[in-house]
């Protein structure tokens, strides 16, 4: 897709998500946000000497640009917000990561962070979020939840090691995650808490089940998983780190990968959604560029 015809695209979209509805129902959703995961903004040349790390920031410019004309609740963004050079200093990486949070700021509502492995490439937890901000009490920690109305929101940190320390500065296995336990304890507090249905945000994959590679899913996804299928709350889980993208469906729940912001190049490229939630609990999906429109259905497969 071309620039031009993005853009009548994009305009197009606009239009309707400004008008009613995706279901078309009349009513108003349970929530409208936007969405996007992987812009890995830094300046230096992308795997094979590809500029797409850099790009990374017009990219999410044009993001937050249709967010904000789309009439949104919040959105929030799904790790690996930035990167660093290759040979990495902390002062750059924090300047990359200062310059790509300004333009998610330039969104006109509440914004939401999710912690990617390679948010702590050469920074730590607390330096990373002491230099983003999320809404309200949300605001400084590495694991949240937060209501949207009638609709609850758990947002998870399995950037831990095999021995249950943060992921620090460098100090980790890409290929080892997890929900330690004492997140899985808060965990399910929120989702003991209430009834109201739950969407849950994190980096790496949960659903180690749909075939997705080892290496991209969390260790102890299966424990996780499984409380979240014996809450009868969640409705999906978003993720991403899994640049290709995904979607699977067991036992009630949605598991959406999205694909990466910064795979390709412009003006061709680019990955960024909006997600509905309508009163009869379906999700429905616009997505731009490399991202699909996708319903999907409370307790239907749609595989």
């Amino acid at each position: 897709m071309n620039r031009r015809s993005f853009l009548k695209t994009s305009c197009g979209a606009i239009c309707l998500l400004r008008g009613k509805a995706f279901g078309a129902d009349g009513h108003a959703p349970l929530a409208r946000f936007g969405l996007v995961a992987d812009v890995h903004f830094a300046d230096r040349l992308h795997q094979g000497g590809k500029p797409h790390y850099s790009q990374s920031k017009q990219k999410l410019l044009e993001a937050v640009r249709v967010f904000n004309e789309s009439n949104l609740d919040f959105i929030i963004e799904l790790g690996d917000y930035k990167d660093q050079d290759e040979a990495p200093k902390k002062a750059r990486t924090l300047a990359y990561l200062d310059e790509i949070e300004s333009v998610m700021r330039q969104f006109n509502g509440p914004t939401y962070h999710v912690l990617g492995n390679h948010d702590m490439d050469s920074l730590s937890k607390q330096e990373f979020l002491s230099h983003t901000r999320n809404h309200g009490p949300a605001n400084g920690k590495n694991y949240y939840a937060f209501m949207q109305g009638k609709l609850k929101c758990i947002v998870l940190d399995a950037n831990y090691t095999k021995d249950g320390a943060d992921y620090n500065a460098g100090n980790f296995n890409p290929s080892h995650a997890q929900i330690p336990g004492k997140e899985m304890q808060w965990l399910k507090k929120e989702l003991a808490d209430g009834t109201a249905p739950a969407l849950v945000f994190v980096h790496q994959v949960l659903d180690r089940f749909s075939g997705v590679p080892e290496y991209v899913c969390i260790k102890n996804a299966d424990e996780v998983v499984e409380t979240l299928e014996k809450s009868n709350r969640v409705l999906a889980v978003f993720q991403g780190h899994h640049h290709q993208g995904n979607h699977s469906f067991r036992n009630g729940i949605h598991y959406f990968t999205m694909k990466a912001l910064v795979e390709g190049s412009l003006p061709d490229n680019n990955s960024f959604a909006i997600v509905e939630v309508d009163k009869g609990l379906d999700i429905h999906i616009k997505g731009f560029h490399n991202c699909k429109d996708r319903t999907m259905k409370r307790l239907a497969d749609t595989r």
